[in-house]
């Protein structure tokens, strides 16, 4: 063999060594360095529904639109709600009428007590001055009954004025009770009233606007969908060979679909499970375990919460709910490949 079949069989034999550990090395980078191609932007979803049910008076609101905190965002009609306060309002004036003549009642009927007690006591004493021994000589014995008889009588005016001063006062007490609901129906009266104006319980943007002017809205049901401006964040789904790398804390590296824009982010959260479809629960709560086995298993992927940066957000970048990324961390304290990087999806 020449010289230059040896040195082509080297040289051959060297690229296919080199080629080989590339591979390999490539291989290992694929598995086990901690990035993925799936990643999804998220955010907080309020479903705008209103408080009361009514016909739709207005919507100031358009698609897509942004709003800040406490912009109307959807209005009921709002009459029999102000027509349902009035009433509330004059129920609250009866009852406080109602309270206030059972007050005077109260009074009148401890005044009443008051000067039947001062009678009976007068009575009882010139009753009991007339049965004495010492007038025994002087006044008849009809005298003496009579006596005793008007001191009875003025005991038995003196309990029933008691049982009528009671009954006031338990009158009074009920009046102050429907007072106090009375209050509570202007309360919830003015409440509905004032929630016939749909506010927005935080800064977004408005999606899936349905309603119309003239529809009828009914309690509870959402007529809109509103995003929280400030609270994106991502979702990355890495495969269970690349969880070990991972840590509270790690910096992330985002690279949206979208332009390729880059961010940077920091994990927040790993998911701690997620559903076995190859073994559901059975209606019995056992185990339905499937008879057959793959040979060939694919890792699991595992949702890993991050944290966007605002202040890497470029100006003028729009973020969407449900958009993809590529994440790409640096693991603080972590064994193997400190980081990685990685094609958009």
């Amino acid at each position: 063999m020449n010289k230059a079949a040896i040195l082509r069989f080297l040289f051959t034999a060297i690229v296919l060594v080199v080629a080989v550990i590339l591979g390999r090395l490539l291989w290992l980078h694929y598995l086990y360095s901690p990035w993925t191609r799936d990643g999804r932007i998220r955010a907080d979803v309020v479903q705008v529904a209103p408080d009361v049910s009514g016909l739709v008076a207005a919507v100031p609101v358009k698609d897509n639109q942004f709003v800040h905190k406490g912009d109307v965002l959807l209005v009921i009609d709002r009459s029999r709600f102000q027509l349902a306060l009035a009433q509330a309002e004059s129920n609250l004036a009866a009852a406080e009428a109602g309270m206030r003549a059972a007050g005077a009642a109260t009074l009148a009927a401890k005044a009443t007590v008051a000067g039947h007690q001062s009678e009976y006591r007068m009575l009882e004493a010139q009753a009991q001055r007339r049965t004495s021994e010492a007038t025994a000589g002087y006044l008849s014995a009809e005298d003496r009954e009579n006596a005793i008889d008007t001191a009875s009588n003025a005991a038995a005016t003196l309990r029933a004025a008691k049982a009528s001063q009671g009954q006031a006062g338990a009158t009074a007490a009920a009046t102050a009770a429907a007072v106090q609901q009375a209050e509570v129906q202007v309360a919830v009266a003015k409440l509905n009233l004032q929630r016939t104006q749909v506010r927005a319980p935080a800064d977004g943007y408005i999606t899936n606007l349905r309603v119309r002017v003239g529809d009828y809205a009914n309690t509870g049901v959402a007529q809109m969908a509103l995003i929280d401006s400030h609270s994106y964040y991502i979702y990355g789904y890495f495969e269970e060979t690349k969880l070990p790398q991972l840590r509270i804390g790690d910096p992330v590296d985002i690279r949206l679909m979208a332009g390729g824009v880059q961010l940077k982010g920091t994990i927040t959260g790993i998911a701690r499970g997620i559903a076995d479809t190859d073994n559901p629960t059975g209606g019995d709560l056992l185990a339905d375990v499937n008879p057959t086995f793959d040979w060939v298993r694919l890792a699991q992927r595992l949702p890993v919460r991050v944290a966007i940066d605002t202040s890497s957000l470029p100006k003028g970048v729009i973020l969407a709910a449900g958009m993809t990324a590529t994440l790409t961390v640096h693991p603080r304290s972590a064994s193997g490949p400190r980081h990685a990087t990685a094609r958009a999806r």
